[in-house]
């Protein structure tokens, strides 16, 4: 998902999906149903974003909806099939990645509404401490552009690493590291296979929801972003310009934004993913989005 350096790769595989997706008549169309009562997602295939839309399709269901929902663990074409209008909205995404997959490959897809906050951190399963990684130590980033950056803004802060002052979360990458005291080694993996890749490496950035899947907490982490660092990361809805103001945007915006889905986050990992339905989107977007 890294645009700016693997670019073809990417939208190659996210082209492949596509067919793969049109074939099996699951790429909206004719194929996927029409109706003045239908809504389509194309949603990705982990819990945070899955059983939110289970509890979405129920409420709708009761008010004479249609929530049409395809499940994909693809991070490529969800962004495609919105903005050529196969899909209404999706949900796989934070703002970050939103605002550079749309600077790389020119999608007409905006950020509807809020979903829940995905803070992370750096996690290691040889080392209890931050400062016991030893000199030379391997630490595993995520490969995307919009993700890079975030370890390396926690080991500054950390006081282990040193990186450019002044520049967002967003736009960090190993060019700005200043000063590598102990000489740490960066691998950059697909978001994916972070989790799989944490037992092979000294230490590693994992989302929140991809620790859960490997057993580990928020808690477990090494460091831990804070909630207004996490800004950037907070998972959305995405759908094309104005859908929030149509029928079909306002019922599924009432329906993820249900007392029902803020319990079932409240019930996941702790609470760890939190629902910050009342935060002023643009205005956050603002603060990081330059």
């Amino acid at each position: 998902m890294a645009f700016s350096r693997r670019t073809f790769l990417t939208f190659t595989a996210g082209s492949a999906a596509l067919l793969a997706l049109a074939s099996c008549g699951l790429a909206g169309g004719q194929a996927a149903g029409t109706g003045d009562k239908t809504i389509k997602v194309i949603v990705t295939e982990s819990a945070p974003s899955q059983e939110p839309t289970k509890i979405a399709q129920k409420l709708l269901a009761e008010k004479g909806w249609t929530l049409e929902a395809t499940y994909v663990t693809d991070i490529v074409q969800p962004n495609h099939v919105v903005s050529n209008g196969e899909y209404d909205a999706n949900f796989f995404q934070h703002g970050a990645y939103l605002e550079q997959f749309k600077k790389d490959q020119n999608v007409d897809v905006e950020p509807a509404f809020y979903m829940y906050s995905s803070p992370a951190g750096v996690y290691s399963k040889k080392y209890d401490d931050i400062k016991d990684l030893p000199n030379g130590a391997t630490i595993a980033l995520p490969v995307d552009t919009a993700n890079n950056g975030r370890a390396l803004a926690l080991l500054d802060k950390a006081g282990v690493l040193k990186v450019a002052e002044g520049k967002s979360v967003i736009h960090l990458s190993q060019n700005d590291i200043l000063e590598n005291p102990k000489g740490f080694k960066f691998v950059e993996v697909d978001q994916q296979s972070l989790s799989k890749t944490l037992p092979d490496v000294d230490a590693g950035f994992l989302f929140a929801r991809l620790g859960a899947e490997i057993g580990l907490n928020p808690k477990d982490a090494l460091l831990f972003e804070e909630e207004e660092e996490a800004l950037p990361y907070i998972n959305i809805i995405g759908a094309k310009p104005g859908f929030t103001d149509t029928e079909k945007g306002k019922a599924l915006e009432e329906a993820y934004h249900s007392d029902e889905v803020r319990e079932w986050y409240a019930s996941y990992l702790d609470g760890a993913l939190g629902t910050p339905w009342d935060r002023n989107l643009e205005a956050d977007f603002a603060t990081w989005n330059k």
